[in-house]
């Protein structure tokens, strides 16, 4: 092969492996002009860098103007197949194939498992004369997509010999099941770790809302002891971490570090920071972000919708989102959370009715608890409690004590005690352990002449300390609650310090 020849082949292997697809494209037209459109290794090259682009049309025109192919040729059309999801055709190009190598099985493999049909996956693996740790890794990866860990955790054990993509799957396969414990067991086996690893273990305490040791597990990664040196997605994990926990201090330090280190702010890190800044209240410095993002998202929008819906800035919400919808990204749960949030502070009811309902009827989003309940306080801010109440008979699913909470709060400010009722029983039912503020509950009674006049009420308790009173008080509500309620509304919750200060509070004016 002639020396330009071999730098063409290698030209395009490596903008097909970085996605540039006008490098590419203008290589080819260079392989065109010089006359090297016959050599195998030049057609080859150009099959891999269409399929790796997914331009798989052009890559099965190149593949079928070969005189001459080789096993490398047909990988790399069946590759480029198995990514366009097109199976059928990839199972008779794989019979086609006059020669097949491990490459070949193992893309049989994983084409089958993306497209969850493990039963196939499985049943080629079996039929393969050789395997190697990528055989493996496919039938794991396929088992945790399908969300078979036990099956998956199988072949882990099975495995020959393993190495740490074998490791990263497994890890990954157990954060997104939530069993953050067997990842840990996994990542603390491993003898020497690198950044991989680390970047493994610290996204799946991350995404498990474990945030506080996702910091810890960073610093120890830090160390000069263990000195690995973090990259941009070890960051990302960091921030979110940072965000959840609504550290703006270490937050502040980790963006300083990543100065100092050099490493550029991409839209996917500037994101993260979005969030963060906005988590903590820092909304115009989390908007200059926004602004200065090459490409706005769903993932950028939804952290800043939901930002500016939880600190008040509810306009800002409500035009993001409207600049969202015109460039026709589909929102998603985190997004309704914010703009439904926006909505409520401004009392825009009809307009909030309108979203909610539209996100379930047209973009056929499954809604959760926590959007009912925002739901629940808007109707209830405005005083439409039979609407409230009806809308939670309605819910697909159980509600929570935070949706009935919701209610039975709108209820004291609007003086509903039938409707309050109700809600303070749900409330008991579904966590009779917790506390309930019951001063809402206590003046609503005293309102109904349930204890008498206020005078007498006030006569009764005026000459006894605090800690009676509030003995007495909880004496008082327990033949109409039976016991302690608890009130916990989403983003406003009641504890027990809460309970005692009120009642302590309102004793003290008595």
């Amino acid at each position: 092969m002639d020396p330009p020849t071999s730098l063409d082949s290698l030209r395009k292997q490596a903008c097909g492996r970085i996605g540039y697809k006008i490098g590419g494209v203008s290589i080819h037209g260079q392989v065109h002009k010089h006359g090297f459109c016959k050599v195998v290794y030049v057609q080859t090259a150009l099959v891999d860098f269409y399929s790796k682009v997914g331009c798989v049309e052009i890559a099965r025109k190149v593949f079928d103007e070969m005189l001459e192919k080789n096993v490398v040729s047909w990988n790399s059309i069946l590759s480029g197949y198995v990514k366009s999801g097109n199976l059928a055709v990839v199972r008779s190009m794989f019979d086609e194939m006059p020669e097949k190598d491990v490459i070949s099985w193992n893309s049989m493999v994983s084409g089958y498992g993306r497209e969850g049909d493990m039963e196939q996956a499985c049943a080629l693996f079996r039929q393969m004369p050789e395997r190697n740790v990528a055989s493996w890794n496919a039938m794991i990866s396929g088992y945790l997509d399908s969300g078979k860990v036990e099956l998956a955790q199988s072949f882990f054990d099975a495995m020959p010999r393993r190495n740490n993509v074998s490791l990263i799957t497994m890890i990954s396969g157990y954060s997104r099941c939530g069993d953050v414990e067997s990842a840990k067991d996994l990542f603390d086996q491993m003898g020497e770790k690198d950044l991989l690893l680390y970047n493994a273990m610290i996204a799946c305490y991350a995404q498990n809302s474990r945030s506080k040791e996702a910091l810890q597990l960073f610093n120890m990664m830090i160390q000069p002891n263990v000195n690995i040196q973090p990259d941009i997605m070890t960051f990302a994990s960091v921030l979110s971490a940072c965000s959840q926990l609504g550290d703006m201090t270490s937050g502040s330090w980790i963006e300083s570090y990543m100065k100092q280190l050099g490493i550029q702010i991409d839209d996917h890190l500037a994101t993260a920071l979005i969030d963060l800044y906005a988590k903590c209240g820092n909304i115009d410095q989390a908007y200059k972000l926004f602004q200065l993002l090459q490409k706005k998202d769903l993932v950028s929008y939804s952290a800043m919708i939901l930002g500016c819906g939880l600190n008040g800035r509810a306009k800002d919400a409500i035009t993001l989102f409207e600049q969202m919808m015109e460039a026709r990204i589909s929102p998603n749960l985190i997004t309704v959370t914010g703009i439904l949030t926006a909505y409520n502070h401004f009392g825009l009811v009809e307009e909030g009715y309108k979203c909610f309902n539209l996100m379930q009827k047209h973009y056929e989003l499954v809604l959760s608890t926590d959007h009912y309940g925002i739901m629940v306080d808007m109707l209830g801010r405005a005083g439409r409690l039979e609407e409230a109440y009806e809308l939670i008979k309605s819910m697909p699913m159980q509600p929570h004590a935070g949706v009935w909470g919701a209610l039975l709060l709108a209820c004291s400010v609007h003086s509903n005690l039938k409707i309050g009722e109700i809600a303070a029983k749900h409330c008991f039912e579904l966590e009779p352990d917790n506390n309930l503020d019951e001063l809402f509950i206590l003046m609503h009674f005293l309102d109904a002449g349930k204890f008498g006049s206020l005078e007498e009420f006030q006569e009764e308790f005026k000459d006894i300390n605090q800690e009676e009173q509030i003995s007495r008080l909880h004496k008082m509500l327990a033949p109409h609650l039976l016991r302690s309620i608890s009130l916990k509304f989403t983003f406003f919750p009641f504890s027990t310090m809460v309970l005692y200060f009120s009642l302590t509070k309102f004793c003290s004016h008595l």
